[in-house]
């Protein structure tokens, strides 16, 4: 077992035999084996224990079987005590939750204050086929099916590729001693339920299965890489980004076979979930427009033409601008300001040009208001800017952050849609403030 472990861990670059790391140690069968076969592998590491206070004189018994182990390794041994009951109360979690909490927070301090490569633990291929089927019992997508990673930022799992089964056999042939944890035997939690009833009945009828099961979650984790890439090509070829809007077309996104499973993919970085998503997909297939979706990061609306995310929170803080400005940012776009006596007519509606003598100054960029009156240019009374905006059928998701250019308190220019017909530049304007959209 030792030549395949240092085969695996120089395979796949998961240890260097230059540094030090620093073994999670309960006093179980896998991580004594783990931390032996380190040790015939001449990797430094110190050993690591968790000290819970859950279980009383069983936990002491392991803490002290730990250091004895140390010694006879030579290694130096660390043990972290911890209230785990007193945090599970406090942070309103399990007592499974706040024990792995504390643990996890307890190696991050370890590796900074020791200068530690990383963790490595002793979690193993059963353990894998554990992950997964769990978290396909709970609903997930293909990032389930990974389970866990062998290395993942500082922490290390070299024995992913074997099984209970080898470890255990490796174990009782060197021989080793080990602790046993009474704990692992109630069927209170999921885990133990899955392993010590469900996952034997599977050995019993194929003593492969495990391993084959590990073949398939491979397969598909591969399958599952093609996908992202894919994903993230298509993105790049459709997604418009503006700002913090990002649009997709929805006749792009309709003719992509399971599109429900790219807006998910897509939006759940923003704090949308599945079910959310779901929806969203179920909505576009019916054309409903004007739907809002809210995630923790972002906003989702499906517009007529395309699915829009907004992303972040826009200043509500007004701007004001004193004339001698060159440039301004108003909803994450950039305008350039000039004041000329002769211009080439701009009639770009993205673009302003006022009549400079008709302002005062300073301008105020503000969101519109319930209420708001402007008269639209070339009309003759004056318009709600509400009616307005559903005039031109803006998406009710772009609607909330129109902004206004007011002077003296009217509304002079609705930002990118219409200037006010009082501020219009005519044959009699002298000076022209002309206000362009650059990006």
């Amino acid at each position: 077992m030792i030549e395949h472990f240092i085969r695996h861990i120089r395979q796949k670059n998961l240890l260097d035999f230059e540094k030090t790391y620093f073994i999670a140690i309960s006093g179980g069968m896998d991580s004594v084996v783990l931390s032996y076969l380190m040790h015939l592998s001449k990797i430094k590491f110190i050993l690591a224990h968790c000290n819970f206070r859950l279980r009383g004189e069983e936990s002491d018994g392991d803490e002290a079987f730990v250091r004895e182990w140390g010694q006879k390794l030579g290694v130096e041994v660390v043990v972290g005590y911890f209230d785990t009951d007193d945090y599970a109360k406090n942070n309103g979690v399990s007592t499974q939750m706040a024990a792995r909490d504390l643990r996890y927070q307890w190696f991050d301090d370890l590796i900074a204050e020791r200068k530690l490569a990383g963790v490595v633990v002793a979690h193993h291929l059963d353990d894998q086929v554990e992950t997964v089927l769990l978290n396909l019992m709970r609903g997930t997508g293909i990032e389930g099916i990974y389970g866990m990673a062998d290395k993942r930022e500082k922490i290390i799992r070299p024995l992913l590729d074997f099984s209970k089964t080898q470890i255990q056999t490796y174990a009782l042939s060197v021989p080793l001693s080990w602790r046993e944890d009474s704990s692992n035997a109630k069927d209170v939690y999921k885990r133990n339920h899955l392993r010590n009833k469900i996952l034997p009945l599977i050995r019993k009828h194929d003593e492969n299965a495990i391993a084959l099961m590990e073949m398939s979650f491979d397969r598909i984790k591969d399958t599952g890489r093609a996908f992202f890439y894919f994903l993230q090509e298509w993105l790049d070829r459709h997604l418009e980004i503006r700002g913090n809007y990002q649009m997709l077309p929805l006749d792009q996104l309709k003719s992509v076979p399971g599109y429900k499973s790219l807006i998910y993919y897509w939006l759940k970085d923003y704090g949308f979930n599945y079910f959310q998503t779901e929806d969203i997909a179920r909505s576009i297939a019916k054309n409903t427009v004007g739907k809002l979706f809210y995630g923790s990061l972002g906003e989702a609306n499906i517009d007529r033409y395309q699915l829009i995310l907004k992303t972040g929170k826009e200043s509500d803080t007004a701007l004001f601008l004193e004339g001698t400005e060159e440039n301004f940012i108003c909803g994450g776009q950039i305008f350039s300001m000039t004041t000329a006596f002769s211009v080439q007519i701009d009639k770009s509606p993205q673009n302003a040009m006022l009549d400079m003598d008709n302002l005062t100054f300073p301008l105020m960029i503000r969101k519109w208001e319930e209420g708001d009156r402007f008269i639209p240019l070339g009309m003759k009374n004056f318009k709600k800017v509400s009616d307005f905006l559903i005039d031109l059928k803006i998406p009710l998701i772009h609607k909330q952050n129109v902004k206004v250019l007011c002077s003296g308190g009217n509304i002079a220019w609705i930002i990118g849609l219409r200037v006010d017909d009082r501020f219009k530049i005519t044959s009699k304007t002298k000076t022209v403030l002309h206000i362009k959209r650059q990006n």
